[in-house]
């Protein structure tokens, strides 16, 4: 069984070409500016002083800082949400139309996690940029996760999903992950971690 989820977004309209410009400068700055420290001291002031771009140009095309750092994290998110849907096992679902191909759903989290620690691993500058605290549950990303980990509980027979999926996806947030990397774990050690959480949590009894 194939995990029903959202699709993403047709392309965005074409833009003028001035305006593709400014928003390469803003992005590149952006990724630079969260790149060299901490995401949350990063101001929208930072960001169009280093894209050399007026604060009105700036807010014309992006609110705050969040949306900024939403941006850049768009294209990596999209990808493996991709996989999720259509991709090998186990992290994706398998053939439908070949019987005994489904990985189990233990299988399946654990794949998604080691994913989300690569994800983690490379932009977790940006992830901290646009979910910090309570924002990190409004975006469209984490409602996929959330999804994807909730049918995993489900074809798993545990009870109450809604409740148990947010558990789940808890260990991924970006300041554990980051407080975890300062402290000299490796990124094997956390994946191997959450592999057992995922068996323990989903694994046959």
């Amino acid at each position: 069984m194939t995990t029903e989820l959202p699709q993403a977004d047709g392309p965005p309209p074409r833009e003028r070409a001035d305006a593709a410009r400014n928003r390469a400068k803003v992005l590149a700055a952006a990724e630079r500016l969260f790149a060299d420290g901490d995401p949350a001291a990063v101001t929208m002031d930072d960001i169009a002083r280093a894209a050399g771009i007026g604060r009105g140009t700036l807010y014309r095309r992006y609110p705050d800082r969040a949306s900024i750092a939403r941006a850049l994290l768009d294209e990596h998110e999209r990808a493996l949400q991709e996989r999720l849907l259509r991709g090998d096992p186990p992290l994706g679902p398998g053939d439908p139309a070949a019987a005994g191909t489904d990985p189990a759903p233990a299988e399946r989290l654990a794949a998604f996690y080691a994913a989300m620690v690569e994800l983690l691993e490379t932009h977790v500058h940006l992830v901290l940029g646009a979910e910090t605290g309570e924002a990190r549950y409004r975006t469209g990303a984490h409602a996929f996760w959330r999804l994807h980990v909730a049918h995993l509980v489900r074809e798993a027979g545990r009870p109450d999903p809604e409740v148990l999926a947010d558990q789940l996806l808890a260990p991924l947030a970006p300041e554990l992950f980051r407080h975890q990397r300062e402290r000299g774990i490796t990124p094997e050690r956390i994946t191997a971690g959450l592999a057992a959480l995922a068996h323990g949590a989903l694994g046959q009894d």
